[in-house]
């Protein structure tokens, strides 16, 4: 019996004319979005593929120079697509493509699409994500609100029910068959974007990215699913459908509409940040307050001039065997990186406050939930951004510190004339970024797959029981 309902309710579904039509107008959009997608992720990743290459020989094939005047110079760090990101766009579109690496500073993420975009991208993206968490809800709102309702009003879910079965098995067979015509709209995208995936060139196919991509459907899946059930439960608590439906639609524009926003913009009321021109002068002050490796005569680095006498047994800079220049320079980098990175750590601490809302508003909304693991998997959430800026960073500062040692070893104190080979900086390692794999991406993220994991349950199960207290008419 349960079997035979489950199949009624697939094969009505697809005699529905108005829901077929929303199917293919819902699927074509799917499609459509993965193909603009993977285009806008190919051109993208070429670009800063060329970039990145470009600025890297640049750099390996600068002109004879003081290993200062290369710190100076620095070159830039571009980070790199994920494999997965035409999936879902995440935060890439609002956070920098490229980092500047410089001596004595420690420059944040620029040239973000956003910046270059009209205000329109302020209404969202037509991704993969956005088709997946917006309207598919929306789809299977309009599949299953007349569940039971419509059973109700016609009379037959008495006549169903002296069959023999309960109210649960009844609701568990149309889920059932809701299921299979859901995933009959969603798979061939996905099937779609797993071809394109493995079939075209540009993509590293290993481990890391097929785990990251069975994770990302199998989120969807249940974030699906939960919404199917908990359709059909608020069908069987109503007793008309018009009134199921516009239930329905209500939790789906607070979930989907009013808590995002609203957890955002609390977000950034309850955790402000600090203005540019305000952190600048922090850091100024405090930059100010260490060694100046452009100044020799500050009281500060004359201690450490008269320990490297003390420890080398000599009277003058001159005698060193190292280049008082190059030390002084290694400490005042140490000493200004440092700066930088505590007030960089601060800033991510605030907006990670900020995201902290959100993500435990995902506990209330599953829509939350899977929004952040949808990003977590396409490597384009917050986490992967701040990952890829503290690499640059730390490859920076290694770089400025390698210079200043060259300095130390290779030049005499005083010496700002000569000007190094230029087959000195071929020595120097390029900039090269590798993401961390979805085992590490997926932990940044636990709190919300708890999230979603709880809906699960919480539908499965309480919302079940609570259909056996529905009125049958």
């Amino acid at each position: 019996m349960v079997k035979s309902i489950a199949k009624k309710e697939f094969i009505s579904t697809l005699r529905d004319s108005r829901f077929v039509a929303l199917s293919v107008i819902v699927l074509l959009l799917l499609l459509a979005a993965t193909m603009v997608g993977l285009h806008s992720y190919q051109t993208l990743q070429e670009e800063r593929e060329v970039a990145q290459q470009t600025v890297n020989e640049q750099f390996a094939n600068s002109a004879d120079r003081h290993p200062h005047r290369m710190a100076h110079y620095g070159s830039y760090a571009f980070r790199p697509k994920s494999s997965i990101s035409f999936l879902d766009f995440g935060m890439d579109s609002y956070t920098g493509a490229s980092v500047y690496m410089e001596a004595h500073r420690q420059n944040s993420a620029n040239f973000s699409q956003a910046q270059q975009s009209s205000s329109l991208i302020r209404f969202g993206e037509m991704t993969v994500a956005f088709v997946l968490q917006m309207l598919i809800p929306l789809l299977i709102i309009f599949l299953c609100f007349g569940a039971f309702t419509q059973e109700k009003e016609t009379g037959t879910l008495t006549i169903l029910l002296s069959q023999g079965v309960s109210l649960q098995q009844v609701a568990w067979a149309k889920i059932a068959g809701y299921s299979k015509v859901v995933l009959l709209v969603v798979a061939p995208a996905l099937v779609l974007a797993s071809l394109l995936l493995f079939g075209r060139g540009g993509f590293e196919l290993n481990g890391d990215l097929y785990s990251r991509l069975l994770l990302f459907m199998l989120f969807y899946l249940l974030y699906f699913f939960i919404f199917i059930v908990l359709s059909v439960v608020l069908s069987a608590l109503h007793q008309r459908s018009s009134t199921a439906l516009v239930t329905l639609l209500g939790i789906w524009i607070l979930f989907c509409v009013i808590t995002p926003k609203a957890t955002a913009n609390l977000g950034a009321t309850l955790y402000t940040t600090p203005t540019k021109a305000q952190m600048d002068v922090e850091v100024h002050e405090e930059v100010a307050k260490g060694v100046d490796g452009h100044n020799s005569g500050d009281e500060r680095a004359e201690a450490i001039k008269q320990e490297l006498l003390q420890t080398y047994g000599v009277a003058t800079l001159e005698e060193l065997p190292i280049n008082f220049d190059g030390v002084l320079m290694a400490v005042g980098e140490e000493h200004s990186s440092k700066v930088y990175q505590e007030h960089f750590d601060e800033l991510t601490a605030i907006f990670q406050k900020q995201n902290n809302i959100s993500v435990f508003a995902g506990l209330l909304n599953p829509y939350l939930a899977v929004r952040h693991l949808s990003m977590g998997m396409a490597g384009s959430d917050f986490s992967h951004y701040i990952h890829f800026q503290n690499k640059a960073e730390q490859y920076r500062y290694n770089q400025s510190q390698e210079l200043n040692h060259i300095q130390a070893t290779k030049l005499k104190y005083g010496d700002k004339e000569t000007r190094l080979s230029g087959d000195t900086w071929k020595n120097l390692k390029p900039f090269q970024y590798e993401a961390p794999g979805a085992g590490w991406a997926l932990s940044n993220h636990s709190i919300s797959l708890v999230a979603l994991l709880l809906w699960l349950g919480l539908v499965c199960t309480l919302g079940i029981r609570l259909i056996g207290y529905s009125k049958i008419a």
